[in-house]
């Protein structure tokens, strides 16, 4: 029987015994609900544990954490991947503290069994990992891939382990050249191949500025209209839309953020034309205003399609010839569900295929864990942390604090995710890196696989990440400092 003294560690052990309780009783009511979704019973376990994380998650647990801390137990904070299997632990060390009957501990098996299901998960993604390096490289495939099939071959030797093609570039007869590219270069590593389907994303289409300034800068007017009018001297930048629909749902007040949000304004004024914008924020030289820049409107729900019918026939090439496919745009698991209609509709074992899903925009956000199980409950699946558009989307300030969340809660559901957009991108076009891209490629091993977007010193980006996803990894497991010994320093005598 404990005494006076342990008082204390017995209202610790009774506030985490309480905590375990509840969150295994909401968790198990969430997972029921889901329970009909999910045909892989690999994923049940994975399914059942993400509960328990949401719900653990709902509580504020940072007064806990310095109570726990103070007696050299876990913080909780590496509980990802062993919601229950943390809590019971932490009882256990209490009782034991506590001198109190404390039955047995769980198994290291189990304590782990959550980081043993992502790595299996990752593997049955991404394939095999290459030697001394847990992470994944994923590289998006230019056009000169078609032509050169030592171009894929360079690739794999340098480290890629899957290719990806943006269906929104290019056609068939040029994937289906990268492809055969790609599979000529497995006698060197195997690669897969992901075709990503582009999507409704809203882009610039036809576009006018005035002579010999096409270049749109902070204070400029650009007018989003149906038709480009030169005539109109009260608006001399204007773009119209595609798809043209999406200026059906704008209204003044709107943000509208142009490329990535390289250039950030309201709409002030809707005339019979369409919309116009000032532009009060942005890159101090501007953008180059042409085709094909992409258009977001933050907060603003477009209700578009994530399926277009050009998506539909990439698709059915994709099925074809891909490993994995990429679904962009994604806003709530109603459309997961209607994109493996569409394999299912397509290929009897449309379950063996992955299936990456994007997330870039505040819906797919609030809605990732319906998501993630529409998705991983029937097929293999990789999330990928879209950063380009979800800071266009949510601002810039807020995307390495939703980084982090997003990465959190893959790694509950034991799927893998993917870091990606401008890794290393001023190597990459320019041919040296900034210090801070080397600090993000670095902290990228806190994913599963990173992904390297094309340009002219591609190959340099994809050499220097290999090494630094080598030696981050002997540094870090997910956020968990591994604490090797230090070698940069001499010891004492």
């Amino acid at each position: 029987m404990p005494d006076e003294k342990n008082g204390p560690l017995v209202t610790l052990l009774n506030d985490v015994v309480k905590l375990r309780a509840e969150v295994a009783a909401s968790g198990g009511a969430l997972y029921r609900t889901w329970r009909e979704r999910i045909d892989r019973p690999a994923f049940a376990a994975s399914a059942l544990n993400f509960a328990h994380y949401l719900e653990l998650r709902h509580f504020d647990l940072r007064g806990l954490q310095r109570r726990l801390m103070t007696l050299g137990l876990s913080s909780l904070g590496r509980s990802e991947g062993r919601v229950l299997a943390s809590l019971d632990a932490i009882a256990w060390a209490l009782s034991r503290l506590a001198d109190m009957e404390a039955g047995r501990p769980p198994s290291e098996s189990r304590f782990f069994r959550g980081e043993r299901k992502l790595r299996a998960n990752t593997m049955e993604f991404f394939g095999p990992q290459q030697d001394s390096r847990n992470g994944r490289i994923m590289v998006t495939l230019g056009s000169e891939a078609a032509d050169d099939p030592e171009y894929i071959a360079d690739l794999a030797q340098q480290g890629a382990d899957v290719l990806r093609i943006n269906c929104g570039h290019d056609d068939e007869a040029v994937w289906a050249h990268m492809i055969a590219n790609a599979r000529l270069a497995a006698t060197i590593r195997p690669l897969r191949v992901l075709m990503e389907i582009a999507g409704p994303k809203v882009r610039m289409k036809d576009v006018y500025s005035p002579p010999g300034k096409p270049r749109l800068k902070i204070g400029d007017i650009l007018l989003l209209c149906r038709e480009i009018d030169p005539t109109l001297a009260d608006y001399p930048y204007q773009s119209t839309v595609t798809p043209a629909r999406a200026l059906e749902r704008l209204k003044v007040g709107d943000i509208v953020s142009i490329d990535d949000g390289k250039m950030r304004g309201p709409i002030f004024a809707q005339t019979e034309r369409g919309f116009a914008v000032n532009f009060t924020e942005g890159r101090a030289k501007g953008v180059k205003l042409k085709p094909d820049r992409g258009l977001n409107f933050p907060a603003v729900d477009l209700n578009l399609d994530p399926l277009t019918d050009k998506d539909r026939n990439d698709l059915a090439f994709a099925v074809r010839h891909a490993d994995l496919i990429g679904f962009s745009f994604v806003q709530n698991a109603d459309q997961v569900a209607g994109l493996q209609r569409e394999l299912a509709a397509l290929r009897a074992d449309w379950q063996s295929i992955g299936m990456m899903i994007k997330i870039e925009t505040p819906a797919a956000v609030s809605n990732l864990p319906e998501i993630i199980v529409q998705a991983a409950g029937r097929q293999p699946l990789a999330v990928m942390i879209a950063r380009g558009d979800l800071a266009a989307e949510i601002g810039f300030e807020r995307v390495a604090e939703m980084q982090e969340e997003i990465l959190w809660l893959c790694e509950a559901a034991q799927v893998p995710s993917i870091w990606a957009t401008q890794v290393l991108d001023g190597l990459i076009h320019e041919g040296l890196p900034s210090r801070s891209e080397m600090t993000d490629a670095a902290m990228a091993v806190q994913a599963e696989c990173v992904m390297l977007n094309k340009g002219p010193h591609l190959k340099a980006g994809l050499a220097a990440l290999d090494r630094l996803l080598r030696r981050m990894g002997e540094n870090y497991v997910k956020k968990t400092p591994t604490l090797r010994a230090l070698g940069s320093w001499p010891m004492r005598p």
